[in-house]
């Protein structure tokens, strides 16, 4: 994998393959470092005590370490596998096979461009790579805003092909919040008065967010709100929550909002 340095620093978590296991401990190669190898220490494999390394860990097996030291001078770098839980093997793994993908779509840039692979990573993909901390969030951000290559600056012919790949290989990043409003009216009309409520706050919506309200039972009503951020789904997410007790108390009626539901 092409990266911005040649090791990895104290603290980073690294995909990496058993090369050899030992008594005391198990070698492993670093897959995102050139293959630059790692040692674990039997201490480092799991708590508590071994009696069979081969319970916890195999040869060619694809394992998530915590780097411990890196000894730049020696090439020495000390791992952890017990430091590494679930959430964070799962993570570091789907961000290294995000990465992977990214390459083949930067080799898909180059291709079109007739232009060699090296060269465009020095002419602009450790740049961005460096802008946006991967290749792959680079991708990312540029499937769902075209001009942001050009918001931070970047020029070059090339910036037409890598948006055309990222948006033909990668959905835009989103996510998807919720909360629940209740809104009541005692007057004749309230029916309606509940309904242009709910309507006027779903008005004028920024671009590239979405939101629905979903009946759930009277008198409560789940507002769902997509975007490409949870800073943004928030401030939505609030704007139409105020919207609508402010429409429905000036008719007369009542309102409130929940982030979780309450039965």
């Amino acid at each position: 994998m092409h990266r911005l340095t040649q090791l990895p620093e104290a603290g980073d978590n690294a995909v990496c393959t058993v090369a050899e296991v030992q008594a005391f401990g198990a070698f492993v190669t670093l897959d995102e470092y050139d293959g630059k190898t790692g040692f674990i220490h039997i201490s480092e494999i799991a708590s508590g005590w071994i009696k069979h390394m081969s319970d916890f860990i195999r040869v060619g097996q694809k394992i998530v370490c915590k780097v411990l030291h890196v000894d730049p001078q020696k090439g020495h770098i000390d791992l952890s596998l017990k430091q590494v839980n679930a959430h964070q093997k799962r993570e570091k793994i789907q961000a290294w096979k995000n990465e992977q993908r990214a390459e083949k779509f930067f080799e898909i840039v180059a291709k079109d461009m007739g232009a060699d692979l090296e060269a465009c990573y020095r002419e602009f993909g450790y740049k961005l790579m460096e802008k946006f901390g991967s290749l792959y969030a680079a991708f990312e951000v540029c499937s769902g805003d075209p001009e942001a290559l050009k918001k931070h600056k970047f020029k070059g012919a090339w910036i037409e092909r890598f948006v055309k790949v990222a948006q033909e290989n990668i959905l835009p990043p989103s996510v998807e919040i919720d909360g629940y409003l209740s809104v009541t009216s005692s007057k004749p009309d309230g029916v309606e008065q509940v309904k242009d409520a709910l309507g006027g706050a779903l008005a004028d919506l920024p671009d590239g967010i979405s939101a629905s309200i979903q009946y759930v039972g009277a008198p409560k009503y789940r507002v769902l709100v997509k975007a490409p951020d949870y800073k943004s789904a928030e401030t939505v997410l609030k704007k139409i929550s105020d919207s609508a007790i402010t429409l429905i108390k000036k008719a007369g009626g009542e309102g409130s909002f929940e982030r979780e539901r309450k039965e």
